[in-house]
């Protein structure tokens, strides 16, 4: 597995932890939802960042 592939098997990884905060957030209806929804978005900007990029991060 080359590093680029390394690098977006962990960003996978952490939006599938965060969608699945997101996704408990909604159902419990709790403070820490808005944090969740904040946290999410973060993620989604992050993603999209790279991608746009598509530069190699060192």
């Amino acid at each position: 597995m080359d590093d680029g592939q390394e690098g977006r098997t962990m960003l996978e990884l952490i939006a599938g932890v965060l969608i699945v905060l997101w996704v408990l957030g909604l159902a419990t209806s709790t403070t820490m939802g808005g944090l969740i929804h904040v946290l999410l978005v973060i993620a989604a900007v992050v993603v999209l960042l790279r991608v746009i990029g598509g530069r190699k991060v060192v």
